[in-house]
């Protein structure tokens, strides 16, 4: 009989990972009892996601405001220009709670209207009525005030993040400014610490360019450990999230062992090969409030070998239009499984895939993944896709 479904994902409850627990184990066993409570089995190809925070959690993964302020007061000298930002209480502030700890005046560069994963700072409507240029004027945080109200809240936190991040600072050391030329930093000081995430490395160029004397970005601060803390050698503090006031998590490192294991022990209990992966934010975007959810530097830091690589489909509404369209019924579908079945191995540029998503499997997994976990309280940090690599002509 021909299947009716599809690509089926479920959310798998785990337990409270703490810190020193065994992550192989516990996503192991998560996904042996829920197939014993719900009568499933696993098929090779099936996909287990395993989001990043647990992964951190249990490697211990943490550092301290003041552990960040050490790191920083070692790299800088002088004043820090602070550069492109995004607008967090649950990313950035606790991070500018460290940097401002080091005791060196801070001039804070954000970007406008928007930050890079789309927190607005204004409404870009208002922004072109008074004729300004957001890629050549700099504001002081006096103009913005003077153009744009003494208070302006996000839309979804409510939160005025000029304000907030004001009053993060020591004696007062944080001014603001708002640019989209990083460059604009370098009148109030030539030594610089970069912010932004996936543009991190132009920006850096540019400003090396320019004469910036020292530049780091947030991936180059808590690399190695600090008194015994937790640390990131590929990003630092970039894709943290706070743990408590003083605190925060971050982006788990060295994670390639534990997918491989995890991989081999269903292995060695299903006889199945199956995929894993560590995931983090999804790389989609909020169609109402503008925001670009992946505020971590990549979706997963590790994968197994068999997600490498993009999709190669075919688009069916684009052959059922054209080389189907005087075809109807069992005919029409008997064709199409066989258009599917006799595809190359390589379709790029081809016609009959226009219209299909040319974005890594591990982003397009990821960010089904994420949607299905959520950030709140689901409590399913596991994640299993069943039939991701079927098609229409699978039996």
């Amino acid at each position: 009989m021909t299947r009716t479904i599809g690509t089926e994902v479920r959310g798998l409850r785990a337990p409270i990972v703490k810190e020193g627990d065994d992550i192989v184990e516990i996503v192991v066993n998560s996904v042996m009892d829920s197939i014993k409570e719900q009568g499933y089995s696993l098929r090779d190809r099936d996909v287990i996601g395993v989001t990043e925070s647990l992964v951190a959690r249990a490697q211990g993964n943490y550092v301290t405001v003041d552990e960040i302020a050490f790191d920083v007061k070692n790299k800088f000298k002088g004043d820090i220009g602070l550069v492109f930002p995004i607008l967090s209480r649950n990313r950035f502030s606790i991070i500018l709670k460290g940097i401002a700890r080091s005791g060196r005046k801070i001039h804070l560069l954000l970007s406008y209207p928007s930050d890079e994963v789309g927190n607005h700072l204004m409404d870009i409507d208002k922004m072109d009525e008074l004729n300004i240029d957001p890629y050549k004027d700099v504001l002081t945080e006096e103009d913005y005030r003077k153009l744009f109200g003494k208070e302006v809240k996000h839309k979804f936190t409510g939160i005025d993040y000029i304000q907030m991040y004001k009053d993060l600072g020591v004696n007062d050391n944080i001014s603001v400014y708002l640019a989209n030329d990083p460059r604009a930093i370098l009148k109030y000081t030539k030594e610089v610490l970069v912010a932004d995430i996936h543009t991190r490395q132009r920006t850096k160029r540019l400003l090396k360019n320019a004469g910036a004397e020292v530049v780091y970005g947030l991936d180059d601060i808590c690399t190695a450990p600090i008194n015994g803390s937790g640390y990131n050698p590929n990003y630092g503090l970039l894709g943290s999230n706070k743990s408590t006031e003083e605190r925060i998590k971050l982006f788990p490192r060295n994670c390639q062992p534990v997918v491989d294991e995890i991989q081999k022990k269903l292995k060695d209990l299903t006889g199945k090969n199956i995929e894993v992966m560590v995931y983090g934010d999804g790389a989609f975007k909020d169609p109402v409030g503008k925001i670009w959810e992946l505020a971590d530097p990549v979706v997963s830091p590790a994968y197994t070998a068999g997600l490498h690589g993009t999709p190669n489909e075919l688009k069916l509404k684009y052959l059922a239009d054209n080389d189907l369209k005087d075809l109807n019924g069992e005919k029409a579908i008997e064709a199409m499984r066989e258009k599917i079945k006799n595809k190359s191995s390589n379709l790029v540029g081809s016609m009959e895939t226009q219209g299909t998503t040319p974005r890594q499997l591990t982003d397009l997994l990821g960010s089904l993944c994420d949607l299905t976990s959520g950030s709140g309280d689901k409590g399913t940090p596991i994640v299993l896709i069943q039939g991701y690599f079927d098609n229409y002509a699978t039996e």
